[in-house]
């Protein structure tokens, strides 16, 4: 087989189920895509893939090829965190993945600070609510909630508590009434975000949703949609405590059930190999002391020190470990 590249794109289509979705995710048209599936099919003289209610499904023959191409593709990434590592440089590409939260309202005033001591290093800053593959490296360093998971070679540290609390639009509570207790949840509207990992932001007994509302009038993965819908009076939705004091403070949400606070933990993950990169190495230990100078903020809703007049680096280089 001289043209290896077309087994990416099997692979790729064969996780996805679709021609169109596997063009999407990897930057090509669903006509090449099926192309080069076609020439992959006229090489080994045999179908590779078959129509199961809709959804592209491997063959037999394809099944057996796949676990083939994880493993070459596996290989290959071994080989990429191979020659990261031996990149002794303060220079470079440094991949960061996070939530849309954190990654647009925290972390760009936060590497501000980096670069100043960092200037060569540039931060690819990756915003979405799916685990950016940190073994292929999709990602080099990840905020994660749930950690590293099982994965035995990715590393987690957890760098922050987070708390959420309960509001609503002034609007909503002159219409609706505010609760008193989370029983009362049951006769209110809420919004609900759906970006903890796939989980619903509200109070929850492991993965379940406890105090329901009465009923879900908006339900987004995105934070902004959900601040929209949450001003505009659609029901209560939980914001952390960061978010919800300042719009609370700007008179577009009032505290719902000030007594009642959730925390979630944060995570910052990293393949095992990639910390011995320079580089790497640099950016996570600065991001854990950004975390551990910021921690007020995160739990309390205090004041950030990134947000307004950021602190000289040699400072913020002393916080203890």
């Amino acid at each position: 087989m001289k043209n290896w590249s077309d087994y990416p794109i099997f692979l790729a289509v064969a996780e996805v189920g679709s021609l169109t979705a596997a063009g999407k995710k990897l930057g090509m048209s669903q006509p090449t895509v099926g192309r080069r599936i076609r020439a992959l099919e006229d090489h080994f003289k045999t179908p590779l893939l078959r129509r199961e209610d809709g959804v592209l499904v491997p063959t037999r023959f394809g099944q057996s090829m796949l676990d083939h191409i994880q493993r070459m593709q596996d290989e290959a990434a071994a080989i990429d965190r191979s020659s990261a590592t031996l990149e002794d440089s303060l220079s470079g590409v440094v991949r960061l993945s996070a939530t849309e939260g954190i990654g647009t309202a925290w972390l760009p005033g936060v590497m501000q600070v980096f670069r100043k001591t960092h200037p060569d290093i540039l931060i690819d800053l990756g915003i979405g609510f799916r685990d950016f593959n940190l073994a292929q490296r999709e990602a080099d360093i990840a905020l994660r909630w749930e950690g590293p998971g099982e994965q035995n070679s990715l590393i987690g540290r957890k760098i922050a508590t987070v708390s959420f609390g309960f509001y609503a639009a002034p609007e909503y509570v002159k219409r609706m009434g505010s609760p008193e207790t989370l029983d009362d949840m049951s006769d209110h509207d809420g919004v609900i975000a759906n970006i903890m990992d796939g989980k619903q932001l509200w109070v929850r007994d492991g993965d379940v949703m406890i105090h329901s509302p009465k009923r879900i009038t908006f339900q987004t993965n995105s934070i902004w949609a959900f601040d929209e819908a949450m001003e505009h009076g659609y029901g209560i939705g939980m914001q952390p405590i960061t978010r919800g004091a300042r719009k609370k403070q700007k008179n577009q949400l009032v505290r719902i059930l000030p007594d009642v606070t959730v925390t979630e933990e944060l995570y910052l993950v990293a393949h095992q190999d990639l910390r011995r990169s320079t580089r790497i190495r640099a950016v996570f230990d600065f991001l854990v002391k950004a975390f551990k100078q910021d921690q007020d903020f995160f739990l309390n809703g205090g004041q950030s020190a990134f947000r307004t007049g950021l602190p000289e680096p040699i400072d913020f280089l002393d916080v203890a470990e």
